[in-house]
């Protein structure tokens, strides 16, 4: 099976891990640059060209793609998908999962308890929204940010005004949401590949910082999931249309909150830390896939 990786990152751990994993299985995988790529939007003939190739001859693609790109990274993979070629990550997928407020409103419509989360309007009562999500602390976020980045605690109304002011200030998206003191500065990421859990672990913020990022020196070890827990993932991933999807939970006294879902989640905390292929799971994935695609067609 011919695979494309789309990344750029070619010596990203996570795209390394993925190749290795298709060529064990005796695939053919190759790593693509997707902001080099060309879209010949045709209704007859769609094409994606790389180079001067026109990649055509591919069965599927791994999406790989940044925060920073999102949109024309998206554009790539709809592009793929109208040429009937197999993403292990949809383009409309992609975008609800990295809009914050998107997937909120979308999981709660689905009976998905997260923190009380309010989008900020220009003209609103910051001290109003404050009180709306239960009090100080809150925590004040860009709706795009990633690996903590953009994500801050406002302890008073001072600090609180000056993030908000601060961010609107470039134009940027801004929401409050609720502080989970219980889960003492920690969560649980959990991957979900096909529907099922295949890896999860807990990580813990340093000393002195709420944010439980790796990025930010988060320490991390394998956990056990409660049933709830699986459930309340295995269904995020499903009413987000992901097939791969890391999902961040706080334990809460209220039960399970989704945080945020990542539809690109990096690899090399989690399989480091519990030992599982998650990567071979992914690949799993898209030959499954890829046969029924092939059943269907006979």
């Amino acid at each position: 099976m011919n695979i494309a990786i789309l990344s750029r990152g070619p010596y990203l751990y996570s795209t390394r891990s993925l190749l290795r994993a298709g060529v064990a299985r005796g695939h053919y995988l190759q790593i693509i640059d997707h902001s080099n790529c060309s879209l010949v939007v045709d209704r007859d003939l769609p094409a994606v060209y790389c180079n001067g190739i026109n990649l055509s001859y591919i069965d599927a693609i791994i999406p790989r793609i940044g925060a920073s790109v999102t949109y024309p990274g998206a554009a790539v993979i709809g592009q793929f998908e109208a040429m009937g070629i197999f993403t292990s990550t949809r383009a409309d997928a992609l975008l609800q999962a990295r809009d914050k407020l998107r997937s909120l409103q979308r999981l709660t419509s689905f009976g998905i308890a997260s923190p009380k989360t309010l989008f900020i309007g220009q003209e609103q009562n910051l001290a109003d929204v404050i009180d709306q999500v239960g009090g100080f602390p809150v925590v004040i976020k860009l709706l795009e940010s990633t690996h903590g980045v953009g994500v801050l605690l406002a302890h008073n109304m001072l600090q609180a005004s000056s993030i908000v002011e601060a961010f609107q200030k470039t134009g940027q998206r801004v929401i409050v949401q609720e502080f989970i003191s219980e889960a003492e500065g920690a969560d649980i990421r959990v991957l979900v590949v096909n529907g099922e859990v295949i890896a999860a672990m807990k990580r813990q913020a340093k000393d002195g910082e709420f944010r439980s990022n790796l990025h930010r020196g988060a320490s991390a070890t394998p956990v056990l999931l409660t049933e709830q827990e699986e459930e309340v993932s295995r269904k995020v991933a499903r009413v987000m249309g992901l097939d791969v999807a890391g999902i961040d939970l706080l334990r809460s006294y209220r039960g399970p909150l989704v945080m945020e879902v990542n539809a690109s989640p990096g690899l090399e905390g989690i399989e480091t830390t519990t030992g599982k292929d998650v990567a071979g799971g992914i690949i799993h994935l898209v030959e499954s896939k890829i046969a029924e695609l092939q059943l269907q067609r006979v």
